[in-house]
């Protein structure tokens, strides 16, 4: 009989293991689950308050008092999310980019020289990015790259034949690589239609590429990150006065982050004015969420 109350008492406390571990079970999954789901909710939060980055920044854009308007040339502006968030904005006015679709083959190799160190090597990548968007299936003499290039590179695509659609699709052009996109895609538009970027926006790449003497390049960054809102601007060497007041369609990078974990980016282009969706004081042409390249 002893034995017997025994055995049981081992079963019993089998048993009572094996329970415990079941709860203990469901437990670890309602704590994962918790915290999956607390995760989920701040992260929709990042990128709320991302998203009124954006906002702000077209209507701060649109304000009737100059001295409100941010100069639109990438400076960093610091707005608060409520509840600990904290929200960088930068704001590029896109017309002081160059559109991949109107400039001259001319004008791109002069820009990838600044980044390719051979310009026979810059010259050809300008003439495969012409290539991309012209209509025709002829090679110039800098090269280029019609769709028998693609295929005797090994590639399943060719040429689009028609303009950018986007900026990213520059990746598929034959001669270009990611290291080299990402270096490039700052300074690049497909929004603009100009045929090639304005000076008073134009970072010092493209003012080179313009044909700007170096030094004369540096006076104007340092001038025009001197600016203020609502201050007249200076009138630099030969009579050039950098602009204030942006062209109305904006590059902006919106993030949102706490300081107790990772944040939430937006990057936009957008038109800011008359015609938004819904009452919108702008219209999205581009919106991309994650990290800028």
């Amino acid at each position: 009989m002893r034995r017997q109350r025994g055995v049981a008492l081992l079963v019993v406390m089998a048993l009572l293991v094996v329970l415990a571990g079941v709860v203990g079970g469901f437990a670890l999954d309602a704590h994962v689950t918790a915290l999956q789901a607390s995760a989920q909710q701040q992260r929709l939060q990042l990128e709320q308050a991302a998203e009124g980055g954006i906002e702000a920044a077209a209507a701060r854009l649109l304000a009737a008092d100059p001295r409100r308007r941010p100069v639109p040339d990438g400076r960093v502006q610091v707005l608060d999310g409520g509840e600990g968030i904290r929200i960088e904005v930068r704001i590029i006015d896109e017309s002081g980019k160059l559109d991949l679709n109107i400039a001259e083959f001319t004008l791109i190799a002069r820009f990838l020289q600044e980044f390719v160190p051979e310009a026979e090597e810059a010259a050809a990548l300008a003439a495969a990015i012409v290539d991309w968007r012209d209509p025709d299936d002829l090679i110039g003499l800098a090269g280029g790259a019609e769709a028998r290039e693609y295929r005797a590179a090994g590639l399943p695509w060719g040429p689009a034949n028609r303009p950018f659609g986007t900026v990213a699709e520059l990746q598929r052009v034959l001669g270009m690589h990611p290291v080299l996109f990402r270096s490039l895609r700052p300074y690049l538009t497909v929004h603009t239609g100009l045929p090639q970027p304005n000076p008073a926006f134009a970072e010092r790449p493209l003012l080179l590429a313009l044909g700007l003497p170096p030094a004369f390049a540096d006076e104007l960054l340092a001038a025009r990150s001197a600016l203020q809102p609502g201050l007249p601007p200076p009138v630099l060497a030969g009579g050039f006065v950098l602009a204030t007041v942006g062209t109305g369609t904006y590059s902006i990078s919106s993030r949102a982050t706490r300081a107790d974990g990772p944040g939430a980016e937006i990057h936009a282009t957008v038109r800011v004015g008359a015609g938004g969706f819904l009452g919108q004081v702008y219209t999205p042409l581009s919106w991309r969420h994650g990290h800028q390249d």
